[in-house]
């Protein structure tokens, strides 16, 4: 099948899929890997398989940096020990606890750890999607861990190939060394260049330009580290987290609705792409499964998966307590969890592309040119993890959050009030300064201050999110009449569709900011 069909097809099962969860109210990335799955029956797809290098080298440093960047800096502050050791000892003991489980299958320990390593991570696409229902100290402080564990579980997945190959010997000194590098190697190339992307973008006017350059980013961050040896996930987040600091500031108002639109499809497309993807990829596993049977490869994977939940619901229900038992100031007292969040955390941990990539990854022979041994098993395993972790798991997750009694805890929309009044005040007291600054006629300055005033009153009453949805209803409704207003002229020939175009530009921008404040 050419290439163009492959990506027709590929687009048709996303158009389908994301159609059908949002009828269905059903996870989009389940919908998407089954469509995958039933894209390998197709025989002309048969032949297609997902490259390891795409998803590390291309996909993966647009999705981490996009996640990094509308991620909550001060969330991460404020949970930073729990993410740490989330996606450090955690991962580790996700590993180990898979490697054991894959050696009592019969697995040599070297390929055992390899599985161990690339099951281990959760996948911070998958969480990202999926973890927007939940409430946002959760929600942040799981894709914070899903953005970082990563790192943890490349460095154990190249000491165990390492050692398959029969390059490295585990030590505690060369463990510990490998971390250290690899960790302060990335922060310190991601600090590198980001700090010389933001250079350049503070000098440039163009919003195509500073769109390019995001994009640039954090591909060169990840390449520039993949090329000393050293974590580009890290490298990826530090800019991503920077970026997003700064951008508020640094960069024009144009310049950061037009990258933010673009970014947001590229990273949506991708994230679709890649579900469907695996999907594909883990029925060719099924069909490339040579080593075992299917039904012995079938119960590895439903007593990983079991493994990978279990070690996970350990952790949630263990940790804790030790952290009481050495940390008992009131400010963590403050912050501790009951057993119902905890639960919901560890039904989160989804897995996805990343596992998948380092499972491809897994060179083919070893120097001695014999088959690198159950490398076809790791593969199959890995796929099979994620499909359960996405089509079995992930459904699960609403009815586990309804179960907890979370629901939101108010407290994003109380800050956004007082930021709008805040705003709103500060807009109200230069106002007339302004005016006489720009020369504005007196009426025009008046109509404003009315407006600005009237806003306020209805934030300081308490008039929520209720209140201004009906307002911005209200503006809706006008500005599509308006729009029908100038689709007539154009329809019979009063204006220009270059005008029509460059007016529905700015009704269109100024729907889309409504749309943005009521949170649709």
């Amino acid at each position: 099948m050419s290439s163009l069909a492959l990506v027709v097809a590929v687009g048709v099962a996303i158009l389908v899929a994301t159609g059908a969860a949002r009828r269905w109210g059903v996870a989009p990335p389940a919908l998407l890997l089954i469509a995958g799955v039933l894209l390998g029956f197709v025989p002309a797809l048969r032949a297609v398989h997902l490259p390891p290098e795409a998803v590390l080298l291309l996909f993966l440093p647009l999705l981490l940096y996009w996640e990094s960047f509308t991620s909550s800096l001060r969330e991460i502050r404020s949970n930073l020990r729990v993410i740490v050791l989330l996606s450090t000892v955690l991962v580790a003991a996700t590993a180990a606890g898979v490697a054991v489980t894959a050696h009592q299958f019969g697995m040599p320990w070297g390929p055992a750890w390899v599985l161990g390593a690339a099951v281990a991570p959760t996948d911070a696409t998958a969480v990202g999607v999926l973890g927007r229902i939940l409430p946002r100290r959760l929600g942040a402080t799981l894709r914070a861990e899903s953005l970082v564990n990563d790192g943890t579980a490349l460095v154990i997945y190249a000491l165990a190939v390492g050692v398959t190959l029969g390059e490295e010997h585990v030590s505690a000194p060369r463990v510990g060394g490998m971390f250290a590098l690899s960790y302060l190697g990335g922060i310190a190339i991601g600090a590198v260049v980001t700090y010389a992307g933001i250079q350049v973008r503070r000098r440039l006017s163009d919003p195509f330009q500073h769109n390019v350059l995001a994009i640039l980013t954090p591909l060169t961050a990840y390449l520039v580290a993949e090329l000393v040896e050293v974590s580009g996930v890290l490298a990826v987040v530090v800019c991503g987290l920077w970026v997003g600091r700064i951008s508020p500031r640094f960069f024009p108002s144009r310049v950061r609705q037009y990258v933010r639109t673009v970014m947001s499809f590229l990273t949506t497309l991708a994230n679709a792409v890649l579900f469907v993807l695996i999907g594909l990829e883990a029925q060719s596993a099924v069909r490339d499964l040579s080593s075992v049977g299917v039904v012995t490869g079938a119960l590895m994977v439903v007593v990983i998966s079991a493994v990978v939940v279990a070690v996970r619901f350990g952790w949630m229900f263990t940790s804790p307590y030790l952290i009481r038992a050495v940390d008992r100031r009131d400010s963590q007292r403050a912050r501790r969890l009951g057993a119902r969040p905890r639960v919901v955390m560890a039904a989160a941990g989804f897995r996805g592309a990343v596992s998948l990539a380092a499972a491809l990854s897994v060179p083919e022979t070893l120097h001695s040119g014999a088959p690198f041994p159950d490398r076809d098993l790791i593969i199959f395993v890995t796929a099979g993890v994620i499909a359960v972790t996405l089509v079995v798991q992930a459904p699960l997750l609403p009815r586990v959050l309804r179960w907890a009694r979370l629901g939101e805890d108010g407290s994003a929309e109380e800050e956004r009030r007082r930021a709008e009044i805040a705003a709103t005040e500060r807009a109200l007291e230069v106002l007339p300064g302004l005016a006489a600054e720009l020369g504005t006629d007196d009426a025009i300055a008046g109509q404003l201050r009315a407006e600005y005033e009237e806003h306020l009153r209805v934030l300081r009453d308490g008039g929520g999110p209720g209140a201004r949805d009906k307002a911005a209803d209200l503006r809706l409704a006008v500005i599509a009449r308006k729009h029908e207003a100038i689709l007539r002229m154009r329809d019979r020939g009063e204006i220009d569709d270059a005008v029509l175009v460059r007016l529905q530009g700015l009704l269109d921008m100024e729907a889309v900011n409504l749309a943005m404040r009521r949170g649709s």
